[in-house]
This record gives C-alpha cells, sequence and structure tokens, in this order.
C-alpha cells in the first residue's frame, strides 16, 4: 500500500517522523527540503493552504499535524532558554521497582538506564568524551542546522555540557538530572506547538471562519513523563493509554463542557462524517460522539479495548492486549510470558498494585474477562492476526527474532 496520503487534494507531509532541523517534506509525491524548524514549516505550510490554497467557497478538512514532541525532542533555538528557572520535581513513581509486574520490570525505555546521553539529552561534547550508543544518528540531526542554528545551540549545550562531565554524576542524581533535562527540553518543544496551533486559531478568527469549524486537537497517544521511570509510550498503563482532546465547535459546544465518556480515536471518522451530514458507513468501527458531547444520549461504550503487538521490538515492551472500563483494568502479557493484570483505577491511579491474585476483586476479575473476550470477538482480534501483523513488521523493520 502507498504510504503517502490518499485521497486528498494537496499534501505536503514529514516522511517518517521527520528531522526537527532542515525537515525534509513530500508535497504532492516530490520531496523537497525546507530551511528551518520542523514546527514553524509546518505551520507555515497549514497557513499558506488556508489562505492560498483551499477553495474558499466550500467546506474543507485540513490535518495539521506536528512532529513535536517526538523523540528526541530538539527545541526551536529561541526556546533554548526557557524553564532554565525551573526544576522539576519527578512523579511520585519514578523510581518504581515493577513489584509484581514482570513485563513492565522487562522495559527498555527507563530515563535511568534507557535515555541516551547523546541522542535524547544533547550532550554532544566536541572532543568526542561522552561515547554513546546513538552518538552518531544524532550527530546527523545536529549537522541539519545552518551555522546560525549551530551557534545558539552550541552557546547554550556547551556550558551544560562542561558542567555535566565535571560533577560525574551517578546513581539517583543522575537520574534526577536526566529526568530536569528531559522535562525541559519536552516542553520547549511544546511551546513552539502552542504557537503554531495559536497562529491558526488566529487565521480562523481573523477569516470570519471560528464560528462555523470544528477545530479537534489531539495527538495519536499519551506520553510517559517519568512516571514508572520512563520515556516514551507502549504499555497499556494510563500515561500512554488516555489521549488528550479538546474539541472546538462555537455553534454546537458550549465552552468548557467536560465529557466522560470512554472516546476512542476510531471515533473520529464517524464523528467528522456525522458533523459533515455524510452518511457513515456501516463498516466503521467506531462511533459518532457528537450527541456523547452534546448531552444528547446516556447510551455509550462502557469499555475499551487495546492491543500491542511489536515484540521483539524497540523499548522491549511485550506483547500484551487488555480491556479498560470507568474503574477497573485489565491487561495479558504474552509471548515470551504469561503474566495477568488487574487494576482498579479509583483506588490505584498510578497502577502499582496488581490485584489479579487478590481474592477480594475475584468478581471483578472474573466480570473483565467476560468484557474482554467480548471485546476480542467484537473487534475480530485473535493472537494468531497478531502474529501475522508482527511477522510483516519484523520483517520491514528487519528486527532478529
Amino acid at each position: 500500500m502507498d504510504g503517502l496520503p490518499q485521497g486528498f487534494d494537496y499534501s505536503n507531509v514529514l516522511p517518517g517522523q521527520g528531522q526537527y532541523y532542515s525537515p525534509e517534506f513530500i508535497e504532492n509525491g516530490v520531496k523537497k527540503t525546507i530551511p528551518g524548524y520542523v514546527t514553524n514549516v509546518t505551520t507555515d505550510i497549514a497557513l499558506n493552504w488556508l489562505e492560498n490554497k483551499r477553495e474558499k467557497d466550500k467546506p474543507f478538512l485540513m490535518l495539521y499535524h506536528q512532529k513535536a514532541p517526538h523523540r528526541t525532542w530538539m527545541p526551536e533555538e529561541k526556546y533554548l532558554t526557557l524553564f532554565d528557572d525551573k526544576t522539576f520535581d519527578p512523579p511520585a513513581n519514578f523510581f518504581d521497582d515493577y513489584e509484581g509486574r514482570p513485563a513492565a520490570a522487562a522495559h527498555e525505555m527507563g530515563i535511568y538506564k534507557d535515555m541516551d546521553l547523546v541522542y535524547d539529552l544533547k550532550m554532544l561534547d566536541k572532543d568526542g568524551d561522552i561515547k554513546t550508543k546513538y552518538r552518531g544518528m544524532f550527530q546527523k540531526k545536529y549537522d541539519r542546522m545552518n551555522a546560525e542554528q549551530k551557534a545558539a545551540w552550541d552557546t547554550y549545550y556547551d556550558p551544560i555540557i562542561a558542567d555535566f562531565k565535571a560533577k560525574k554524576l551517578e546513581g539517583k542524581e543522575l537520574a534526577l538530572w536526566k529526568y530536569n533535562r528531559y522535562m525541559h527540553d519536552y516542553l520547549r518543544t511544546i511551546q513552539s506547538v502552542d504557537d503554531g496551533v495559536g497562529e491558526v486559531l488566529d487565521y480562523l478568527k481573523e477569516n470570519g471562519l471560528e464560528e462555523n469549524t470544528i477545530v479537534v486537537y489531539t495527538s495519536d497517544q499519551g506520553f510517559y513523563l517519568g512516571e514508572h521511570g520512563w520515556f516514551d509510550k507502549r504499555f497499556m498503563y494510563e500515561e500512554s493509554f488516555r489521549t488528550p482532546i479538546l474539541v472546538k465547535y462555537p455553534k454546537e459546544i458550549k465552552a468548557g463542557t467536560v465529557v466522560n465518556g470512554l472516546v476512542q480515536n476510531l471515533d473520529f471518522a464517524p464523528t467528522f462524517l456525522d458533523y459533515a451530514g455524510v452518511d457513515i458507513p456501516k463498516d466503521i468501527q467506531g462511533e459518532s460522539f457528537r450527541k456523547l458531547v452534546n448531552g444528547e444520549t446516556s447510551e455509550w461504550r462502557d469499555a475499551i479495548y487495546y492491543t500491542y503487538y511489536e515484540f521483539p521490538g524497540e523499548h522491549h515492551v511485550k506483547r500484551h492486549y487488555g480491556v479498560r472500563t470507568d474503574r477497573y483494568k485489565l491487561i495479558h502479557f504474552y509471548y515470551d510470558i504469561e503474566q495477568w493484570e488487574l487494576y482498579d483505577l479509583e483506588k490505584d491511579p498510578s497502577e502499582m498494585n496488581n490485584l489479579y491474585n487478590d481474592p477480594a476483586y475475584a468478581d471483578v476479575k472474573a466480570d473483565m474477562h467476560k468484557q474482554l473476550e467480548n471485546m476480542r470477538t467484537k473487534y475480530g482480534d485473535s493472537d494468531e492476526l497478531n502474529a501475522s501483523h508482527l511477522e510483516r513488521y519484523l520483517t520491514a523493520k528487519h528486527i532478529k527474532h
């Protein structure tokens, strides 16, 4: 299947995850490198399409997708010093020992153990003393900058690198240092995203489109910012499983409305079709949440399903699937491990206490197993299907197993 966008009058996208500096874009199938910082370039492309390329007498759909804050969290040069006056306290479970959760213990996505000093934290010292697995990969990212950008980068990072080398941090001190470097860079990249979103919203307002445009601000998943000691995503635990979503539509949605229903990204397509007055195909698995947002229905799903099968793979997250209700979550880790986990999210929102073998939760466990099987049947999921997906993934990624 062609990996380029299909069915669009115009597309201008990053190949893969793209690059933060001097990014390459594919405009209607043609590759070109554009000078600048990727978040700003993406915003400029979106604004240019709104102003010069869309048919202004017709409704439009625009997907404005940013690379940031994807790894490696490279800030825009003007925000390199942002939050320097802040020290961030880690989450309460930053030093998680993963007791009762062997699948979690097998991870390779820990800030202390796995976060690369150069690739992730920019400790690209000029004399090459800091040797890491991915140093060469980050050097290539650095080399994409122009002279002015490199000068700003070096002015900021060189003193930090010198200080880090002098202190020779170890253990807990090193873990907390890495966490703060991570948080500073992550939030700096977010600031540029915020700027861009603001520019797009300003355009809609200034051009009389605000009242009649549905704006959905969301992501592909959540992300770990030190919870369980991690960065990245993949696990079914709340921080990556929960996905942010804000919807703005002044004509129909009252500002400040909060909806607690279990909504998934597979609901986006039917919701957009619903708002557009287009019939929703019967084979779409999601549901329009338009009535839910408007408080017009009490009938909504009471459970959602998740599956992850990219193991063996990056970050060593075991294959697993599970079901979540308003209060409980059941997860099954499998393949080279056989592990069940049950969480009471009301009493244990950080998911530290696996209740699967707790007799007090026997009835809950039985009910969650029924819910899980119902979900797997509904979506046609199975271990065999996951295995077939994985074989294609492994072949594409050239991962040995």
